[in-house]
């Protein structure tokens, strides 16, 4: 029996609510602009206290306003309802219409999330999580009764021929019900499909025809277990739908200097290589990072990455040879050597926001020189199959390590959680 299922009670847009998720901006203040321009975009409601009429308010203190903006736009006309339906979802990049990605909106069985080698279950969730984000899911959706936005899946085991039906059933779709342009100029778009329909039993089949890997919403389907919900949220895509992007840091008060960090970095075995002026910060190549302070920039040699030598620490045909490879991942080491050995700061310190690919490395560079903060810190991007490796070898991924495009879109179809049972 598959564990992807129909979505009992969906909300469908009918315009103007699709939004970026609430973890996908740099700047709190983004949020209260697009909420300005647009305030009918489920930011409002995923972020209420970052609303323009919340401002002030904790997240707790701001639920019933966004109680009540959720109940207002399903009375206005914002969603229209469907009964018992998987949703065709497909994304265009701007120029390349060719190259689309495919998924499906669909409720999956929480009970299969998997989190170790030892626990068994189809859905692979595979990074650490800050608790306080999981806390704020699980309030909003016991205070709304609904799921807002999903969580990204990778299906592994049938994903060539999922990947295929998608784009064969919405090749026969006719006009979307809605399409939503994302701040990148990327184009959504959503067919509903009765759940009793040939394509959409085939599609849920294949869906759920091997381990699907958590991409990208690992503190929502912590949330599902923690709120004790029966299925959640999700649009299950596939490998060749998606990118991983770079996913860099920023440090917006260090508390320590930049030359003594580069020593402190020296002395723990790293080379550390400073950037000529002019020379334009950009994606460093694995095994290094490149840290920026004001109008000063270096390239960094991290040490661990030049000791996991040969099949003692390697990736190899999509197979993990030592579980160990995670820890010399890039993402890990600048934890490690950099933030905590280097800085003195944990993960979770509020000095280090966590900036994906969307944002270029001029715009990190910029900030530093505009004064908002004090270091970036550029990492290299995740390889897909390297990810999808480690995943289904149960190995953790480094926190905040993958920034896969293009994202699932927020407020393009809700699940009504009393449908749900």
């Amino acid at each position: 029996m598959t564990v992807v299922h129909p979505i009992a009670r969906a909300w469908i847009s009918t315009g103007g609510t699709g939004a970026r998720n609430y973890d996908e901006f740099a700047d709190d203040a983004e949020i209260t602009a697009i909420v300005a321009a647009n305030p009918e975009s489920a930011l409002a409601i995923e972020m209420p206290h970052r609303a323009p009429g919340s401002l002030g308010k904790s997240f707790a203190n701001a639920l019933p306003d966004a109680v009540a903006r959720l109940s207002r736009q399903r009375v206005d006309g914002s969603y229209a309802p469907a009964e018992n339906v998987i949703v065709l979802y497909r994304t265009d990049e701007p120029g390349r219409a060719d190259d689309a990605a495919y998924g499906i909106f669909a409720m999956v069985d929480t009970e299969q999330i998997s989190t170790s080698a030892d626990e068994p279950g189809l859905v692979i969730r595979n990074e650490d999580v800050f608790i306080e984000k999981v806390r704020e899911r699980v309030a909003l959706a016991e205070a709304t009764g609904h799921l807002l936005s999903p969580v990204l899946l990778l299906q592994t085991g049938r994903a060539r021929e999922l990947h295929a039906a998608i784009a064969a059933a919405v090749d026969v779709a006719g006009a979307p019900a809605v399409t939503d342009v994302d701040h990148v100029g990327r184009t959504h778009a959503i067919w509903p499909l009765p759940a009793d329909s040939a394509t959409a039993i085939e599609l849920a089949a294949l869906a759920g025809g091997g381990e699907l890997v958590v991409a990208d919403g690992n503190h929502r389907s912590l949330a599902a277990q923690i709120g004790g919900l029966r299925r959640f949220l999700a649009v299950v895509t596939t490998p060749a739908s998606v990118a991983i992007q770079p996913y860099h840091r920023l440090i917006t008060e260090s508390p320590v200097a930049l030359v003594e960090l580069l020593d402190r970095l020296r002395a723990a075995g790293a080379s550390v290589s400073p950037v000529q002026p002019g020379d334009e910060p950009g994606i460093p190549a694995q095994g290094e990072t490149f840290l920026y302070g004001h109008q000063a920039g270096y390239r960094v040699r991290l040490p661990a990455a030049t000791d996991g030598a040969g099949e003692d620490g390697a990736i190899v045909d999509g197979a993990i040879v030592d579980g160990a490879i995670v820890d010399g991942m890039d993402h890990a080491l600048v934890e490690r050597v950099v933030l905590r050995d280097g800085l003195g700061l944990e993960p979770g310190d509020k000095r280090i926001t966590y900036v994906g690919g969307d944002y270029s490395p001029q715009w990190l560079t910029a900030e530093v020189d505009a004064g908002r903060a004090e270091l970036a810190i550029f990492i290299a991007p995740v390889a897909v199959d390297d990810f999808v490796a480690v995943n289904l070898a149960r190995q953790k991924m480094p926190r905040k390590s993958t920034w896969f495009t293009p994202k699932a879109r927020g407020g393009l179809v809700l699940a009504d959680l009393a449908a749900e049972g």
